[in-house]
């Protein structure tokens, strides 16, 4: 990883994301910020890096705001699955995972999303199996190698099977161990400053796995501690029923009487939404990671984002696990949140800019961070991408941000975070490229063979 210094970006189209668009300019970063943007040629600086970005689109750095890194090493299972019959044959097969397995997933999946352009990751880890080792730590271990900002959402469960619950009791735990653990990954790992390269957030995994009082203690803690909340919430129909069922609600309203709803809260999914719960999230600023093929390939529907943006709610994109969105990539999910609000709503349900706008300023305020993060402006965290839109074959979409969205992600010359080089010319160069692919295998090997020792093999989940 290259050191922060001033670096003069050159012949740049820049989309700024807040502000308009520059089709010639320049990018001057000093350090770990931005300190000017704007047309024309960069200023004389003695000393600087200088950067030619003829034939390229900057972006501010992509930010994930659902990730389970994990499931790298489960890739590829339960193919034809819904969501609750996928968690039921993955759950035995997660619960044999142990330290080493996530950071090798961690490691791979990291280093897929910074080679798309994704500078910034959450990851929502709420397996921990007894006696596996430090296993969010591994995630944030593997974060730190590949150099990408994280936020790791230390999640939870108290209900298993034994208790109404979907996963093994194996993989839950007791609510004070929860409440102590989550307590410690603050105390241990949250960084507050503006820099922050880690912020740890309080998730507990979703109604259907968490109990009311692990929600309402778990947001108590967050709220004391001045962090944020995560869960899953009507992410399917089955969802929806089984709240009713429960708890005689819908999945929204549980939220807002667990006291779930707030600028300090955004939530995984929000695909089955009436028009009240759009209204509800809008007024009280709780934000939604909108998973489009996470839940297109579980087959549990398309979140309605265009009325959601319409009545004011924020709406970040998330990757969601690996093991239900195989090798998908964040600049992946603008184009398959594009295509499929105008497959919903018509050809103007969505633009090109505003899918940009999704992944990158409507990610940074899901995570609380729209002052540092997820726009090219002065003062801002300097985590840009540039985008090889001038390409051979892609120079023929005139316009860049059409080219990035609308077609596959196109070629990453550069991407910065915090002004340090971790991806240039399609490769990592924070740690040896393709050792960090052979972890992600080495993860799924390992885990195959731990969860062979326990009895579960591949060909019984599939049979499953």
């Amino acid at each position: 990883m290259t050191s922060p210094m001033t670096l003069l970006i050159e012949n740049v189209h820049i989309a700024p994301v807040a502000g308009p668009e520059i089709p010639s300019g320049h990018i001057v970063v000093e350090g770990d910020r931005i300190a000017a943007l704007g047309p024309g040629p960069a200023p004389l600086t003695p000393g600087a890096r200088r950067v030619d970005g003829s034939g390229c689109l900057a972006t501010p750095g992509l930010v994930n705001t659902h990730h389970h890194l994990y499931q790298w090493a489960s890739q590829g299972l339960a193919q034809d699955a819904t969501l609750f019959e996928w968690l039921v044959a993955l759950y035995d097969v997660w619960a044999a995972m142990d330290a080493e397995v996530v950071r090798g997933a961690a490691t791979a999946g990291l280093g897929w999303l910074a080679l798309a352009g994704c500078t910034t990751s959450s990851d929502h880890h709420y397996v921990f199996p007894k006696g596996r080792g430090d296993l969010f730590a591994a995630g944030i271990e593997a974060a730190r190698e590949i150099g990408v900002r994280f936020h790791p959402a230390r999640g939870s469960m108290d209900r298993g099977r034994s208790h109404g619950g979907l996963p093994p009791d194996e993989v839950v735990e007791e609510l004070d161990d929860v409440l102590a653990a989550t307590a410690e990954a603050i105390d241990a790992h949250h960084d507050p400053s503006p820099s922050s390269m880690v912020r740890v957030a309080v998730a507990p995994c979703s109604p259907f796995s968490a109990s009311a009082r692990l929600m309402t203690e778990s947001a108590a803690l967050a709220r004391a501690r001045g962090v944020r909340l995560h869960t899953h919430l009507a992410e399917t129909l089955d969802e929806d029923e089984h709240c009713v069922e429960q708890f005689g609600m819908r999945p929204v309203d549980y939220m807002d009487k667990l006291g779930w709803l707030g600028p300090d809260v955004w939530l995984a999914h929000a695909v089955h939404l009436s028009d009240g719960d759009i209204v509800k999230l809008a007024r009280t600023g709780t934000g939604s990671a909108h998973c489009p093929s996470s839940n297109a390939r579980l087959g549990a529907g398309i979140a309605r984002v265009s009325e959601m943006l319409r009545q004011g709610a924020n709406v970040g994109l998330g990757v969601d696990g690996s093991a239900s969105s195989e090798l998908t990539s964040l600049a992946g999910e603008m184009r398959q949140a594009l295509l499929f609000q105008r497959a919903r709503y018509g050809p103007r349900a969505l633009s090109a800019r505003q899918a940009l706008e999704l992944a990158t300023l409507g990610g940074a305020r899901n995570l609380g961070r729209e002052a540092e993060l997820g726009s090219l402006e002065p003062g801002k965290l300097a985590d840009v991408v540039l985008w090889r839109t001038g390409g051979p074959f892609a120079a023929a979409v005139a316009d860049p941000v059409c080219a990035l969205v609308f077609g596959p992600p196109p070629p990453v010359a550069l991407v910065l975070v915090g002004g340090r080089t971790v991806v240039e010319d399609g490769e990592l160069r924070t740690t040896p490229h393709d050792a960090a692919g052979r972890a992600g295998a080495d993860a799924h090997r390992r885990l195959t063979r731990l969860a062979a020792e326990h009895g579960f093999t591949a060909a019984r989940e599939i049979h499953h």
